[in-house]
């Protein structure tokens, strides 16, 4: 009983030493195209030299699977736009992936409002302010690639608890376009 106890933890530790230099791999080899009036390709330190936003986020998938609450850490998409020439007036800002998934976020919506947002009852709630980021940590340590990592869009508020619809809480991000 002593021995398989001993192998079951050895091989644990053996499994938890090869994880982590997958992830930093991960973040290591990530590139961000952002195109706007200009084209600029930051790296996950690139990214992580902005300034930084902390917030609540918790979203419902379209079937009613929850995901979170986390605590997210992230640049916020008004200032990763910036980096390209900012968004004007009438613009969108178009977030993609590489298996193809791809968002729309119209200017009401970088400025939080256009969301629907519900309690964790999933009742429908007056929308406090929101916020979309670019996520690169969640609940304090790297996001993983099965958690839509090394950078995903997740849409946080100050206040605890609040939900938003998880499909525009794009997973992989890999390019941000800012389009008419």
């Amino acid at each position: 009983m002593v021995v398989l106890l001993l192998t079951i933890v050895v091989f644990s530790l053996i499994i938890a030493g090869c994880t982590a230099p997958v992830q930093d791999s991960l973040a290591a080899d990530w590139r961000l195209t952002i195109n706007g009036t200009t084209e600029k390709v930051l790296t996950m330190n690139d990214l992580r030299a902005l300034p930084a936003v902390n917030g609540h986020g918790y979203c419902v998938s379209t079937t009613g699977f929850r995901f979170g609450p986390y605590t997210c850490k992230g640049v916020d998409l008004r200032d990763l736009a910036g980096v390209a020439g900012g968004v004007g007036e009438g613009r969108q800002v178009w977030v993609s992936a590489p298996d193809g998934y791809l968002w729309v976020f119209d200017a009401d919506q970088l400025e939080g409002r256009g969301f629907v947002t519900f309690d964790e009852n999933l009742k429908e709630i007056p929308s406090p302010p929101l916020r979309i980021i670019l996520m690169y940590e969640q609940n304090g340590t790297p996001l993983s690639y099965d958690d839509g990592g090394p950078a995903r869009i997740a849409i946080i508020s100050e206040q605890p608890g609040v939900i938003t619809e998880g499909s525009a809480w794009v997973k992989w991000v890999d390019r941000i376009e800012i389009r008419d």
